[in-house]
């Protein structure tokens, strides 16, 4: 049974209706992974979703050219450095004060430019978008982005309350999910990387998902270590025991794929928690 409080498991679902209500557009990472309808990613380790980011600098740099445009893509999703430290510094940079970029006029002399990546004046000129990848938040970290802003005077105190109330309530609502369901934290994260809303995968029933969710945890218990992140041999080997446990219990084969993958990034988020 899922314990009583707050759990990472459910903060997520919370984190998402609380953003948007705030006006971000929310999606949910399955639906955009590549292969689907709704596909912005083109692989699994594509972090930046290329499209957006071309509309935002296209749009919030209307006078810029297109080759100009296309030097601040490059910048931004290609790192120039092997320093994990100088590239976090350098986009950061780049996202507060702009993209350097040089085009050419067509008189031919070279001009030099910022291309914004973030409208800071007009707020609700940019592209809000929160991507629900699993289930992969806490509270600690919810707490204390609201502290911060009343700190910076972004919110009175009382909203502050009103906010973290109907979080705790929306939170515990979520909690009880898993407890119907009888999955662990851990479980009932696995349980949905499953794509349980999916129709195709719906019709295997909740017992035999509840059974797959349960598997797939004892898979990743027994096959990651504090490394396990960086050793390929033990990924693929874990991939392949998901294949099989989802294999056993007919999931969907069109779908097997995209789920292990689902579930691999699901055991980095919580591999603190399962190791």
């Amino acid at each position: 049974m899922a314990q009583q409080g707050f759990t990472d498991s459910v903060v997520e679902q919370a984190a998402l209706a609380w953003l948007e209500a705030l006006g971000f557009a929310v999606a949910h990472g399955p639906e955009i992974a590549p292969g689907e309808l709704a596909a912005e990613r083109d692989d699994y380790g594509q972090v930046v979703l290329h499209r957006r980011l071309r509309d935002a600098l296209a749009r919030l740099n209307p006078d810029l050219p297109p080759e100009a445009l296309d030097e601040a893509f490059r910048r931004l999703t290609r790192p120039e450095s092997a320093d994990l430290v100088a590239n976090n510094r350098a986009l950061h940079r780049m996202l507060v004060d702009g993209v350097n970029v040089e085009y050419r006029r067509t008189d031919g002399t070279i001009a030099g430019a910022q291309a914004r990546v973030i409208d800071f004046d007009d707020p609700d000129a940019n592209d809000w978008l929160a991507v629900n990848l699993v289930q992969a938040r806490s509270f600690a970290e919810m707490l204390e982005n609201a502290i911060k802003r009343y700190q910076n005077r972004a919110i009175e105190a009382a909203q502050v309350i009103e906010e973290l109330i109907e979080l705790a309530k929306e939170m515990r609502a979520a909690d009880r999910r898993g407890e119907q369901l009888g999955l662990s934290e851990e479980e009932i994260a696995f349980y949905d990387a499953l794509e349980v809303n999916d129709s195709a995968v719906r019709v295997l029933g909740e017992p035999t998902l509840r059974t797959i969710a349960r598997e797939v945890v004892e898979a990743v218990r027994n096959n990651t270590t504090i490394d396990w992140t960086i050793k390929e041999s033990v990924r693929a080997r874990l991939r392949v025991l998901v294949k099989r446990i989802l294999r056993k219990y007919g999931y969907p084969p069109d779908k097997q794929e995209k789920a292990t993958q689902t579930v691999l990034q699901q055991a980095e988020l919580l591999c603190a928690n399962v190791l």
